[in-house]
């Protein structure tokens, strides 16, 4: 079982359907004898520039936020990230905290000679819930599931995080309440099942 989760809500505004799933899973990752220690982070409460203007050829000095993401990174044994999918991929400002925080020297790094980086965040892993308008049918077959890849793969998988598992809830823009709260006891279930492992 993991010891220590790290819940990241990815949406701009708290107050969404990403809230609440991220309060499901971790209501019911925090119950019972094998509670696990849980850190959540809200992209909405976190202050920090999310423009990474120099690229990586200088760096700006990290946010308090920044720095204790990073942190929280570094002690997880297990990742969930919460976000809606917009414009295929994910919210600008969720792309930056990953821009400002997934460093080379804290995430990732590149050895002189090697064409492959060295994963730096290796021994944890990851679920991904994104929210979709699109049926996640059409997502996954159609659009190709661009998020997905960029999450699991050039993201997570690429600072070492595995397995990443994702699962998509939507379309939200025309669920019902049952629905909704289906998905919120999916999210739950989701939280007991971590336990386990």
């Amino acid at each position: 079982m993991p010891k220590h989760i790290l819940i990241l809500n990815g949406h701009p505004d708290r107050n969404r359907l990403c809230g609440a799933l991220a309060d499901a899973y971790q209501n019911a990752a925090a119950k019972g004898d094998k509670g696990a220690e849980i850190q959540r982070f809200d992209l909405a409460d976190m202050q920090f520039n999310a423009n990474l203007s120099q690229g990586y050829a200088e760096q700006a000095p990290l946010e308090a936020d920044l720095l204790s993401f990073q942190q929280a990174l570094r002690d997880c044994d297990h990742l969930l990230l919460v976000a809606p999918v917009w414009w295929g991929s994910v919210p600008a400002r969720l792309k930056g905290l990953f821009d400002r925080s997934l460093l080379p020297g804290f995430a990732f790094r590149y050895e002189a000679g090697q064409t492959l980086q060295e994963k730096l965040l290796r021994g944890k892993s990851a679920e991904v819930f994104l929210t979709l308008d699109t049926p996640p049918w059409y997502f996954r077959w159609f659009q190709k599931a661009p998020a997905v890849y960029q999450l699991n793969h050039a993201t997570l998988g690429f600072c070492g995080f595995k397995p990443v598992t994702t699962t998509l809830f939507g379309p939200v823009i025309k669920s019902s309440a049952k629905q909704r709260q289906q998905w919120l006891e999916q999210a739950a279930e989701k939280g007991r099942r971590i336990l386990r492992q």
